[in-house]
């Protein structure tokens, strides 16, 4: 927000400054992101695989996605990860090591799949 340039707005210039002065130190004192965030912003990740689960998808769809849980090394979250082709699954085992490219869209979800 920019400072206010007008007649009559000295009652207001010291209430903008303040507002914005204290939105970059809270900003710069805490990265929300690096609470929530699985991996960290950190690429490529490492993990083992804790188990396969299948997905049903939202309405309208009746495809049923392959999905697995992943506990990261460095941090020890669980998450769980869609996998691309479907021939996959069959070579993954439980324990195995999982190398983890990408987030795909940035915390969302992916199409029509709800929490994944």
């Amino acid at each position: 927000m920019g400072k206010c340039f007008s007649l009559r707005t000295a009652r207001k210039l010291p209430v903008v400054i303040d507002g914005t002065r204290n939105g970059m130190i809270n900003s710069t004192r805490r990265p929300i992101w690096a609470e929530g965030h699985p991996f960290q912003r950190c690429f490529p990740c490492e993990g083992n695989c804790a188990g396969k689960s299948r997905v049903e998808a939202k309405q309208r769809n009746s495809a049923i996605r392959k999905c697995v849980r992943v506990q990261l090394i460095k941090n020890g979250k669980r998450s769980q990860l869609l996998y691309p082709v479907m021939g996959c699954l069959k070579f993954t085992e439980e324990n195995d090591e999982i190398l983890i490219g990408g987030f795909g869209r940035k915390g969302h979800a992916v199409g029509d799949i709800p929490g994944v």
